[in-house]
């Protein structure tokens, strides 16, 4: 039980440490509308990873190449959207503090959508998480669900950390905040452009 909780822990503690869209979008969001509205989407994983886990389950290892593919194009849609919407706000920020209105709910199901989109959950749950949860389900239940509360508390733990850190960032001054958003947007775009590459290109 305490190898498959640690192994949890030390997964989902690398997984939300790892730079990605994920992580992009929730201190974009967190610059632009403050902790308190952003914290919700630490909770964002808990949300969209069921079903993902249930199709990648189902079907381990044995998802087509043209799902992935699909799957980048509808994230580098999305991703370029949220990177609009980020630049937006550096532009209005030059006018003074910019503090968004969207609530809290708005900013979950965004958080959601985005990773229901991103490949990457699919991918981490077929070739690293999925056959470590399996392995310990089928050794003893409790080692699969042990596994499932360490990788989910670290996970969100860690987002919520990181949105703690960037929402104290925030009181620094406009203008660092400003510059904060601006890379925040810049690193959505670029996200984007490379999960159209990973789709289109590649």
């Amino acid at each position: 039980m305490i190898a498959y909780l640690a192994q949890g822990i030390g997964l989902g503690f690398v997984g939300a440490a790892h730079p990605g869209p994920f992580q992009t979008f929730i201190i974009s969001r967190t610059l632009s509308s403050g902790w308190k509205r952003t914290m919700v989407a630490a909770l964002a994983p808990l949300v969209s990873d069921g079903p993902i886990i249930a199709l990648v389950l189902l079907v381990l290892t044995r998802l087509p190449p043209s799902l992935y593919r699909v799957l980048h194009v509808a994230s580098a849609l999305f991703l370029g959207y949220l990177a609009w919407d980020a630049f937006h706000k550096w532009r209005r920020s030059g006018d003074g503090p910019v503090l968004s209105d969207e609530s809290g709910r708005r900013t979950l199901v965004k958080a959601v959508v985005m990773n229901f989109l991103s490949p990457g959950p699919y991918v981490f749950w077929s070739l690293v998480a999925g056959p470590t949860f399996l392995s310990g389900w089928r050794e003893a239940p409790a080692f699969g669900l042990g596994f499932l509360a360490g990788f989910y508390g670290a996970l969100v733990g860690t987002f919520a950390a990181i949105i703690l850190v960037f929402g104290t960032a925030r009181h620094l001054g406009p203008k660092v905040n400003r510059f904060l958003l601006g890379l925040s947007a810049a690193a959505l775009a670029g996200f984007a452009v490379y999960q159209l590459w990973l789709g289109i290109l590649r």
